[in-house]
């Protein structure tokens, strides 16, 4: 069982992320924060995320409200104490731009959200499963 960080401002894919997950039966945890400086409010602890544990998978949108993805990325994978979590971009975006400057920040993975309820459903539960039956994720 893992815990997720779902970073993520709209609600339509916040539904069907969670809709996702719960079908899966592995997620122990799931989180949901709405923009970028609420991201780090919860990886830091600081109110009202103080008894926040920490998240094992992230999964982050790039096109946030208060501070975009691609910052919350750097600051994530710059800081000794997080940078082992594992950090997957979900977005809407195809641009080759976005998926280079993603892994330049160190994205483990970079998935373009399909359009489709199923298909979006399906790449979630993948990239569940993945984390939890393949990866060997560190604990801390």
């Amino acid at each position: 069982m893992i815990a997720v960080l779902l970073v993520e401002d709209d609600p339509g894919d916040v539904m069907m992320t969670r809709e996702a997950l719960e079908e899966t039966g592995v997620t122990s945890r799931l989180n949901v924060v709405g923009d970028g400086a609420e991201a780090l409010d919860f990886l830091y602890r600081r109110e009202p995320y103080t008894d926040a544990q920490p998240p094992d998978l992230i999964l982050l949108d790039l096109n946030l409200p208060k501070m975009n993805g691609r910052d919350v990325l750097a600051q994530v994978k710059e800081d000794p104490d997080l940078r082992h979590i594992p950090v997957v971009v979900l977005t809407t975006s195809e641009a080759e731009e976005d998926v280079l400057r993603s892994y330049d920040l160190h994205a483990n993975a970079y998935v373009t959200k399909p359009v489709d309820f199923e298909r979006f459903v399906a790449v979630v539960r993948h990239i569940d499963d993945f984390f939890v039956s393949i990866v060997r994720l560190p604990r801390r």
